[in-house]
């Protein structure tokens, strides 16, 4: 792995959907999304090789996650106003775990070989 900003930047700018908040963050922000995308899927899964392409998929989802409205949210604030326009929050994911995107198991898969799902509890009704 061998991640760096010009090439997170590239692959984003052409293979995102959201990138508006990737793009506006500086290249420190952009640095430290990677960081801790790349360490957050390293440690979710040690045995696979992690392409850089799916370590950008993440950084560029924790950059939507944490941009500064969200941030509100992550730190428990429920809704605000502002000029008569209202905002309001429901269940914001906190475990940088389970924002992991399926596209970035698929890259992974891809590289090795195997195929990985998201994970997702439901109740089931007996």
């Amino acid at each position: 792995m061998s991640i760096n900003i010009t090439e997170a930047d590239e692959y984003i700018r052409f293979n995102c959907i959201d990138t508006e908040d990737w793009i506006d963050s500086d290249d420190e922000r952009k640095t430290r999304l990677m960081n801790v995308a790349a360490r957050t899927i390293t440690r979710k899964y040690p045995k696979y090789t992690i392409p850089d392409p799916a370590v950008y998929e993440f950084a560029n989802v924790l950059s939507v996650k944490f941009n500064d409205t969200l941030k509100n949210a992550q730190n428990g604030v429920t809704g605000f106003s502002v000029a008569g326009i209202s905002f309001q929050f429901q269940d914001v994911q906190k475990d940088i775990d389970k924002m992991i995107p399926q596209i970035t198991l698929d890259l992974i898969g891809e590289e090795n070989g195997v195929k990985l799902r998201l994970r997702r509890i439901g109740q089931a009704v007996l």
